[in-house]
Formats: structure tokens, sequence, C-alpha cells
């Protein structure tokens, strides 16, 4: 497989699996409780927090990469991640309405309060200083303290372009680890999270246990993705088109409220996200084979770069390249560009 090419799958492809978890979960905190249910147990256990901290990393590994293809088409990338910022933010301060507790808009404010500054500074220092907030977002149950970290850890991980390339090394040509290390990380995170929740089960203690315990449940669930997903089409659609189905996935918890707070067992919630899910996927595929951004994508896309001599009109490339399909692609994608030119924005 093109390294390129794998690279962007992978990416999207755990992106699109984390999309699935925050569905789940953002529709079971929106029941009203009526009482403990086993599902709460296994929400609170299994699911709550174990997936935002993935996206965030890739957020911060896809603001990098963004960033460096930006400086390939720009004489001022700093400028042009500024706009696509506000432009994030104004989407979000839009999506308030729907859900007063969304998270586009804080994402966008960290991007240019931390990313943006931390963009400027050499990897070693980037990877510091997010470890020292890793470990302070331990103590401190707020989420966004963990959310930072995480910026910073992906920023760290995004490789260069010659790193793209070597793929024997541990880390992958991807910032995503290679098999000999998500196994390792795996069966840690995974050994971890199970000692912390039980820990934290049975004599709940301060600390910040079940933030570590979360954390390690996401390290485990990224990692085991990675190793044994062998078909990811389903979820490189999804990962593509992450701003579309977020925004329409609060908005079918809104719609569908009423049922939700009527339900006592918990069900509706669980057949809520498979059905938001499923039908998102199904989507995703259709739209995809026929554009190439998402639309929520193009929109961002298109702001960003609007007024620039280099940007894009409806998916078009402005700058004459060619424009093929890529048979190593699970999306069939008549506008995709030949992988080695692919611009590295996926949200």
């Amino acid at each position: 497989m093109n390294v390129a090419g794998g690279r962007i799958r992978r990416v999207d492809a755990l992106r699109g699996f984390a999309v699935c978890g925050i569905m789940l979960v953002n529709a079971w905190q929106q029941r009203v409780r009526h009482g403990p249910t086993s599902l709460d147990w296994v929400m609170v256990n299994l699911f709550q927090s174990r997936f935002y901290p993935m996206f965030a990393f890739l957020f911060g590994l896809s603001f990098a990469l963004f960033l460096r293809s930006a400086r390939l088409r720009t004489r001022r990338p700093n400028l042009v991640m500024l706009r696509r910022l506000a432009v994030l933010a104004a989407l979000g301060a839009a999506h308030i309405l729907i859900d007063p507790g969304e998270v586009l808009l804080p994402y966008a404010l960290l991007g240019v309060a931390v990313l943006l500054p931390a963009s400027l500074l050499p990897r070693a220092a980037v990877l510091l200083v997010g470890c020292g907030v890793l470990v302070a977002s331990v103590l401190d149950p707020h989420p966004y303290v963990l959310i930072t970290a995480l910026f910073l850890l992906g920023l760290a991980a995004a490789p260069d372009a010659e790193a793209r390339r070597a793929t024997g090394r541990l880390a992958g040509a991807d910032g995503l680890g290679s098999g000999p290390l998500l196994g390792a990380v795996c069966a840690t995170a995974a050994l971890l999270a199970a000692g912390l929740t039980w820990w934290w089960n049975h004599a709940p203690p301060g600390g910040g246990v079940y933030q570590a315990a979360a954390l390690c449940g996401a390290a485990a669930y990224a990692t085991a993705f990675l190793l044994v997903a062998r078909r990811t089409t389903v979820f490189e659609a999804l990962g593509r088109m992450t701003l579309t189905n977020y925004v329409t996935g609060t908005t079918v918890i809104v719609v569908a409220m009423p049922l939700l707070e009527a339900d006592r067992t918990g069900a509706a919630v669980v057949v809520l996200a498979v059905v938001t899910v499923a039908a998102q996927a199904v989507f995703c595929r259709w739209w995809l084979a026929r554009h190439r951004y998402g639309p929520l994508e193009w929109v961002w896309r298109t702001l960003t770069w609007w007024g620039t001599s280099r940007g894009t009109w409806w998916g078009v490339p402005a700058t004459g390249q060619t424009v093929i399909r890529d048979p190593c692609s699970a999306v069939p994608d008549p506008r995709r560009p030949r992988p080695g030119d692919q611009p590295l924005d996926s949200p």
C-alpha cells in the first residue's frame, strides 16, 4: 500500500471509530435518569470518556498535517490555519443553538491558544510539554486539561516528510505506531484500565483514578482497533466526514429526546446510536463516491482557502494537477488525487 494513502486511511479509520463511540456516549448522556440500570454501569465503566481522547489526539495530529500541507500551498500557512480555526469556531457557535455542550468552539479556541503557538516549537519541546500536561490532567477532572495534553501529543506525533517513508519504525509512517509498539501499548493499557476501573468501583479514591482508567481504556481501544481492523471501509468513510457526522449526530439526539426521556431501560440509547451510525455510514459511502469532501467539510475547506490563489472550488483542485482514482482507497472517490499529492487536511 502507498505510504501516504495508508497513513490517511488509518487516521480516517480511527477517527471514524471514535465518532461511533462518541455518538453512543452523547446519546446516553442526554438520557433522563429514572434510576440506575445495567446500561449505566456499562457506559460509565467501558465507554464514557474512552472516545473523546482519541478524537483529541487525532485533532492535534491532523493540525500538524494540514499545517505541513499548507506550507506547500501558501507563504502564510499560519494565517490559513487561523482562518481554518475561525471557521470551525463559527460553526461551533452556530452548533451551540442545537447542543449547548458541543465541542467545536472549544476545540477551535484551544487550537488558537495552544496548537498554533506550539507549532512554532521543536517537536521535543512539544512532546515534553504534552507529557507534563498529561500528568496534570490525571489529577484535574476537567476534560479540557486532558484535551490540551492530547492536542500537544498528537501535534508531536505527526511525522515529518521523511518519516512517511520509514514504515519500519516503531512509530509507523503515520504517527500511530507499528505492530510491535501497538501490541505492547494495547496489552499494557488494557491491564491498567481493568485494574484502575476495578479500584475505582470498589474503593472510589481521589487523585484521578477514574480519569486514568478512562485514558488507559481509550489507549487500549484505539490500539486494539488499529491492530485488528483489516476492513476499515466503513470507518474510513465516517472519518472523512467527521464534522458532518458529529453535527448530524447531535441533531438526531435532540430530535429524539422525547424517546430517550420516555425510555426507562436505556435500550433506546443503543438503538438510536446504532441506527444513526448505520445511516451515516451508508450516506458517507454514497456521498464520497460522488464528492471529494463531505458537505460541512467542503464548507469548512472552501471558507478556509477563500481568496487564496491555490484554493479549490466544489472539491476540484485549482492547481491544475492531474486527478485520478487511487486504487488503494477503500472509498470509491473518482475525484481523489494521486496519493503523493493529496492535501492532508481531514478534519
